[in-house]
């Protein structure tokens, strides 16, 4: 299937010599949530206002639904819908009046029973004729995804859509998303949240001083790189690991109160009941047995943490 984002050797270097991107290649599927997770300064919001034309590239090329962002701008630039960061919008106009001046922008022909829709979706149609400067923040965050969609675009950004947002608007807005998604809607995601990655994404990309680490789908990340964790929990707390069970996987855990023991998920023996077995033989008493799996938050940190050492080491 031909992706509707074709991004190729894209390098940004800033006037200063700061290089925000580094030879980034990335495919995104049409119709899925893609999710680009890194910390601050990991070149996440360049690569999106390159995309959207916000921002020239060093190098590199880019196509959206098939247009050449450079050579076709107009054209691609209609097929995108971003919602940016920053809370900037028409303080003294309408909400209604913004989305149908963002709707003009990109050419499209007056319609108001899709500005309708959308607005009733995002809970503003009550809101609709209020000036966006008497709106709470949360509420101009949703005109702000309002004013993104108001054109119909087949991609949308969402440029940490729920940073500074209570629970109730994040939740949402994640279901504002899935039926966007079902609608056929491209999703690209950054956000700093990772429990909005693991609930929502199909697929993960992890960007980190500019390159990207990985892109990969989320169940076959947790699936790789998640591990599985068994806390024993002890009858009598221990100060160190006996030393007869050094060669195992085991650390102290809950302040010696229990054993824990890690292990590949994937491996047809996971080695639990020896350890159990071991355990036993040296005397090992335990009243409790609990796992726990390694969370999309665990992984990234783990990367971005890999990442960073080996830089460091280069």
């Amino acid at each position: 299937m031909t992706p509707i984002i074709s991004i190729r050797g894209l390098e940004k270097t800033y006037a200063s010599g700061f290089r925000a991107l580094k030879g980034v290649d990335l495919d995104i599927r049409k119709g899925e949530i893609f999710a680009l997770l890194g910390p601050n300064g990991a070149g996440k919001t360049t690569l999106i206002s390159i995309v959207c034309g916000i921002v020239n590239a060093s190098a590199g090329s880019v196509t959206a639904d098939g247009h050449d962002i450079v050579r076709d701008y107009r054209a691609a630039r209609s097929r995108i819908g971003l919602v940016p960061q920053e809370l900037s919008t028409d303080a003294f106009e309408s909400v209604w009046a913004t989305v149908r001046f963002s709707r003009g922008l990109f050419g499209k022909p007056p319609n108001d029973a899709h500005l309708e829709k959308v607005l009733r979706e995002l809970s503003l149609w009550d809101k609709k004729d209020s000036k966006i400067m008497a709106l709470s923040g949360g509420m101009k965050r949703r005109v702000l995804i309002a004013k993104a969609l108001a054109h119909e675009p087949s991609i949308l950004f969402l440029d940490e859509p729920t940073a500074g947002v209570d629970v109730e608007l994040r939740h949402d807005m994640w279901n504002m998303v899935r039926a966007l998604r079902e609608n056929g809607t491209t999703i690209i995601l950054t956000t700093h949240y990772i429990e909005e990655a693991e609930e929502m994404a199909d697929r993960v990309g992890v960007i980190n001083h500019g390159e990207l680490v990985l892109v990969e789908d989320k169940a076959t990340l947790m699936r790789k790189l998640g591990k599985r964790q068994l806390a024993v929990t002890l009858q009598q707390p221990m100060d160190t690991v006996p030393a007869a069970l050094a060669d195992l996987p085991l650390e102290l855990g809950e302040g010696g109160h229990a054993l824990v023991y890690t292990y590949d998920v994937q491996r047809e023996d996971t080695g639990i009941a020896g350890l159990l077995r071991r355990l036993g033989e040296q005397g090992v008493e335990f009243k409790d047995l609990n796992t726990s799996e390694s969370s999309l938050e665990d992984i990234f940190v783990s990367l971005v943490r890999n990442g960073a050492k080996a830089e460091a080491r280069a």
